[in-house]
């Protein structure tokens, strides 16, 4: 069976080698949402599935739980009511341990096949997945639909070809031959196997749970690694699903189903802390907060740990070929998903004297308020807003609004509620603009997560890139952009930021936006500074997860035959 499944995906495992080697665009699993691709009743069969996990059990064949815990709650105001076993930590890891002597015995083929089958079954499941990571994150539809299915599915893919080839790189057999002496020679039959690390622990966040999930539960699976997934106690459905799925394939190809774990906790009684520490866990994932990802950098120090956190991202806004496109591009990434992804900029430095556009100069006060236009322009039609914006996910995000705005001199724009027909209980709210000087580094120099942007006025364009750079350095980045009519500019920006350790984009105009992570192609977080230590997806990511290990055995000297 699993022979089969590795032949059955070998053409996708290829594309997926392929483009990693090209960095081109490419994708093995379609991202629109359409019934021609995935079936003309996929989306109401995937709704109902959603539906019917409504207020019931997430019935699961782990060991025995210690309780049922209901930790969700629909950022669009519906009742959910999901119920999820909370198992012991220590029945947890021995299941995990357990299962570990068959997975880890498994081929790099049979591993490989078992995990492409699994992502072959997640993307039929979409829809299901779509409607979940909507109702749990707060994702407009078509975000949750692209980033919680076939885009996750991408960077757990991508991860799964970058495992297999460097897990490939060393044969398994090799025949060693070393003359000794004029008349005799040493052979030696060498053999390398991959020895896993030990249990791997994802521990996943509230606002992508699948993509930013996926990469490190693929690649642990596929590098013989048993895997407990400890999702957010706010985002647990999505990686719920993901582990059932797993757990099935894993079971009719002969081996132990606990070789993925669903551990679900509450906020008042968290097992991340004590679960991470355990001397069984070898390798730990996270994404989340600069706290926690702190904590277990400095104290998980038996696992090798992978970790994206938070950072400060920024725009050089310089000068632009045309103000109406550019403050529309902006204006889109600040709405996308109100500002909950890692991606979105925060900061937006705009020189003292304004900006360059082939019309002239415009200065700092226009050039702010043309951002506020674009963004007022956006969401004036309810229905795009309420997509394009989604819920908030979390009370704490919704609360950080009202501190901020109550601590600002300068409000250029009020977060104001979206109208949302279809869930009139949302809890919403569009970008608030306030406006810094540069000195006030104590306001923007820390991450404000969620729909929270600060203009900052700067002295020059020189100041601009110092301070986003320096910024970057000192409390993490993940993407910048940059906007000039001047080619001096823009290539000051890029060596100043990617030294930084972040990701610039420049000068984009239509349907490219700076919050846009392509696996495949882009890296997605450098390790180059605080907000994180790995990047999803490169060859660190892969191969620290497994180690390669040889056996050494003499052969007889080959017979010359008789004259």
């Amino acid at each position: 069976m699993t022979q089969t499944w590795f032949e059955m995906h070998q053409e996708t495992l290829e594309g997926a080698l392929a483009a990693s080697e090209s960095r081109g665009c490419w994708s093995a699993y379609p991202e629109i949402p359409s019934g021609r691709i995935y079936g003309e009743n996929a989306r109401d069969d995937g709704m109902a599935q959603w539906k019917s996990r409504l207020g019931q059990r997430f019935e699961i064949d782990q060991p025995e739980p210690l309780e049922w815990i209901a930790t969700e709650q629909s950022p669009y105001g519906i009742e959910t009511g999901v119920q999820y076993p909370r198992l012991d930590v220590d029945a947890l890891l021995a299941a995990s341990t357990k299962a570990s002597t068959g997975w880890r015995s498994a081929s790099i083929d049979t591993r490989t096949g078992i995990c492409l089958e699994i992502l072959h079954r997640l993307n039929k499941r979409s829809f299901e997945l779509a409607f979940s990571v909507m109702h749990t994150t707060g994702q407009g539809f078509m975000l949750a639909f692209q980033a919680g299915g076939p885009h996750a599915q991408d960077r757990g893919l991508e991860a799964v070809a970058y495992a297999y080839r460097e897990m490939r790189r060393c044969p398994e057999t090799a025949t060693w031959t070393k003359r000794v002496s004029k008349t005799d020679t040493v052979t030696l039959e060498k053999r390398w196997r991959i020895l896993p690390r030990g249990v791997a622990v994802t521990v996943g966040c509230s606002t992508f749970p699948t993509w930013n999930g996926y990469p490190g539960l693929f690649a642990s699976l596929v590098t013989g690694n048993t895997v407990i997934v400890k999702p957010h106690p706010g985002a647990v459905l999505p990686l719920a699903i993901t582990v059932e799925i797993a757990r099935d394939v894993i079971a009719e190809a002969g081996f132990d189903p606990n070789t993925v774990l669903l551990a679900c906790d509450s906020l008042d009684s968290p097992v991340a802390q004590d679960l991470v520490l355990r001397p069984e866990v070898g390798i730990v994932d996270f994404t989340g907060g600069n706290a926690f990802g702190d904590w277990i950098e400095a104290n998980a120090t038996q696992a090798q740990v992978y970790t994206e956190k938070a950072g400060v991202n920024s725009i050089i806004l310089d000068g632009t070929e045309n103000l109406r496109d550019t403050t529309g591009n902006i204006a889109f990434s600040l709405c996308l998903y109100s500002g909950q992804m890692c991606t979105t900029p925060q900061n937006i430095y705009i020189p003292k004297s304004g900006i360059d556009t082939p019309e002239g100069r415009i200065d700092f006060d226009d050039a702010a308020a043309a951002i506020v236009k674009a963004i007022d322009w956006f969401v004036s039609d309810a229905a795009r807003a309420a997509e394009v914006c989604g819920a908030i996910q979390s009370d704490s995000t919704a609360s950080r609004i009202d501190e901020i705005r109550s601590g600002s001199d300068v409000v250029l724009r009020e977060s104001t509620s979206i109208e949302n027909e279809r869930f009139p209980e949302a809890r919403t709210a569009t970008p608030m603009i306030v406006q810094v000087d540069a000195s006030s580094t104590d306001v923007y120099k820390r991450e404000c997560f969620g729909p929270i942007v600060y203009i900052v006025q700067t002295e020059d364009t020189d100041a601009s890139i110092r301070l986003a750079s320096t910024t970057a350095r000192e409390m993490g980045g993940l993407t910048a952009a940059v906007w000039s009519r001047e080619q001096s500019v823009v290539d000051a920006a890029v060596d100043a930021l990617t030294e930084a350790g972040v990701a610039v984009s420049c000068n984009l105009a239509g349907q490219i936006w700076v919050n846009q992570s392509a696996a495949f192609s882009d890296f997605h977080v450098s390790g180059a500074n605080p907000a994180g230590n790995a990047t999803l997806c490169d060859v660190a990511y892969v191969a620290g997860r497994f180690r390669m290990v040889a056996s050494r055995t003499p052969m007889p000297a080959p017979v010359e035959a008789a004259d």
